[in-house]
């Protein structure tokens, strides 16, 4: 698969990956390489990544804890001080081997201590392949308000071998589809078409899809690195999925949705808000309801849990002046950016959602 080289990184796939690592992880060029895991990924993911990894600067493995909930200041502390007691320098090396998790904090992490050190995501879920890995994006949560602290730097490249999604259960890879259906529907009617008619979940078959939403996701950042204008486009589903995820990871009473999960509701129902508003005509908006609510189970809100997840809506990094702003479908792979939209109308979605 053609690697896709952007202004500032490369993306390269299977096992272009491992040879740009022999070209690049030298002694000339690195001190000590830190690889960031989470427990799951060091069991399923470091022993094949370190077969294929081969050099003769010094690795150090900096394990964290899994889930949403380690996304967050105290995690970075402490990989702060494992840094610094196993002798990083401002010439280390992180590799961020994980979902999205690992290489959102990763990078973080790895932009912020000595004021930047390179790092490399090795996306290993399909979510973090297809989105999280790739636009320069890095940030943790405060609470449990979605990547409110976080920094724009890009990696030194993105290494996307897909052999590991093999370790992934269904519903995680279920979860990295919600943003190849979002690529589709903001950017690109065919690529839409394209994603609804994959007919199962076998990893063989995802490269080529994998590809053109990294592609899609590429081409919006490249207008707009810092989030300005169109890269707003990214968010359709997430002002409304990313409030549903924070609500159900806060709440004892409810199981945690995943992000792909929560995100697909908040399409199913920013894409009803956008047929109300007479940008989406109806057929379209059945069409993607029935697409997303078939390949994802629907999730049981109660009309508490609806006022709850409204009143989240407030800390969005989207809204401005105290609006609630919305990312609207102008048709199947057209969107819009800034739409306000009103409490009422946004109830009236969740309550369609659920019919």
């Amino acid at each position: 698969m053609k690697a896709i080289i952007t202004p500032n990184y490369p993306i390269y796939f299977n096992e272009e990956c491992y040879n740009f690592l022999q070209d690049t992880v030298t002694p000339e060029n690195y001190s000590v390489v830190f690889i960031i895991a989470d427990s799951n990924t060091a069991q399923m993911c470091l022993p094949v990544f370190l077969e294929q990894f081969a050099t003769e600067v010094t690795i150090e493995i900096i394990e964290v804890e899994p889930g949403e909930h380690n996304k967050n200041i105290e995690t970075c502390i402490q990989v702060w001080y494992a840094l610094t007691e196993l002798g990083a320098d401002r010439r280390s090396l992180i590799i961020n081997l994980g979902g999205g998790l690992v290489t959102d904090m990763g990078g973080f992490i790895a932009s912020t201590f000595k004021r930047g050190i390179d790092f490399i995501n090795v996306p290993t879920s399909l979510l973090a392949m297809v989105d999280a890995s790739v636009g320069g994006k890095t940030g943790i949560d405060l609470g449990t308000l979605k990547n409110q602290v976080g920094v724009i730097n890009n990696p030194i490249a993105v290494l996307t071998d897909i052999l590991f999604l093999e370790t992934l259960p269904a519903n995680q890879l279920r979860s990295g589809f919600a943003e190849m259906f979002k690529h589709g529907l903001i950017y690109s009617s065919s690529y839409w078409d394209e994603v609804v008619s994959l007919s199962n979940l076998v990893t063989g078959d995802l490269l080529q899809s994998i590809h053109t939403s990294i592609t899609i996701k590429n081409d919006i950042v490249q207008q707009d690195p810092t989030e300005k204008n169109v890269r707003r486009l990214l968010n359709f589903g997430h002002t409304l999925g990313h409030a549903i995820e924070s609500y159900f990871m806060d709440n004892e009473n409810k199981h945690p949705v995943l992000h792909g999960e929560a995100v697909a509701a908040g399409m199913v129902m920013e894409a009803y808000i956008a047929m109300e508003k007479r940008l989406l005509d109806e057929e379209e908006y059945l069409k993607i309801k029935s697409v997303l609510q078939n390949v994802f189970d629907v999730i049981d809100f109660t009309e508490t849990d609806i006022e709850n997840i409204i009143e989240l809506l407030i800390h969005d990094k989207k809204n401005e002046f105290g609006n609630i702003m919305f990312v609207l479908l102008n048709g199947i792979g057209k969107a819009i950016i800034n739409q306000p939209v009103e409490n009422p109308l946004i109830y009236n979605a969740f309550q369609d959602y659920l019919n």
